[in-house]
């Protein structure tokens, strides 16, 4: 077993993981990568929040049917595989639909990110309309009793009442959904999404150096959510002292 472990290495130099001898002339390739992964996350997780907080009011209705449709959807999308998700979307959907192609900021083609977009936002959708339930849920029965009391409907003392202290729950959940996209953005790549996955694959099969455009990926990628994920730590930390006063 230590021989095997041994000769799968061989010849692998440590220096081979930090061989970035291609920045000068593909840095361009990340920078584009970056910008492509951020708005595809952002804009995904943006889109998802309507259709979640839609799917999460079904999922507590009284009507069985409604919360049954709800329930379906979530119950698809949080057991498939995003990558069967998304070519179900990118071939069947898009690919019956021909999406007229223009260039978003210059760089983003448009009929490969809003396939991408829909897909991440569909699933996505699934995650943060139980966020939203949780929320809801979390929030104390007598703030509805309370303004159902004062003559409110339903509906009234749901988006008055509820919902303003519901969105202080989710922020921070809401807030990591954004943190696992930029991560689950990666697997658009499969389809020649120029997010920075395909950027550094697309390097890695011109310079043939193997490990160092993917090593650079994972930095990248480490940037830019351990920072955040800190940050929704502090927020987190926070509220709960505002709590507690």
């Amino acid at each position: 077993m230590a021989q095997w472990w041994s000769s799968l290495f061989e010849g692998m130099a440590p220096s081979s993981f930090f061989n970035f001898s291609f920045l000068p002339k593909y840095g361009s390739f990340f920078v584009q990568g970056i910008e492509y992964t951020l708005l595809l996350s952002v804009i995904s997780v943006g889109l998802a929040v309507i259709p979640a907080l839609l799917l999460a009011l079904m999922r507590l209705s009284k009507h069985r049917l409604i919360r049954s449709v709800s329930g379906a959807y979530i119950a698809v999308f949080r057991s498939t595989p995003l990558l069967v998700q998304l070519s179900l979307i990118y071939f069947g959907l898009f690919g019956a639909i021909q999406l007229p192609q223009f260039y978003i900021f210059g760089f983003i083609d448009s009929t490969r990110f809003i396939p991408g977009v829909v897909a991440l936002a569909l699933n996505s959708a699934a995650y943060v309309a139980e966020i939203f339930r949780a929320g809801i849920l979390a929030v104390d029965s007598g703030q509805t009793e309370a303004a159902r009391s004062l003559g409110m409907g339903a509906w009234t003392s749901m988006r008055l009442v509820v919902l303003p202290q519901a969105i202080k729950n989710i922020l921070p959940a809401l807030a990591n959904e954004l943190v696992t996209m930029v991560k689950e953005s990666s697997i658009c790549s499969t389809l020649g999404m120029a997010e920075l996955m395909y950027g550094a694959k697309t390097v890695g099969s011109t310079t043939l150096i193997t490990l160092g455009p993917y090593v650079l990926a994972a930095l990248i990628y480490f940037a830019i959510n351990y920072p955040a994920s800190k940050a929704i730590e502090a927020i987190e930390r926070r509220m709960r002292r505002g709590d507690k006063r």
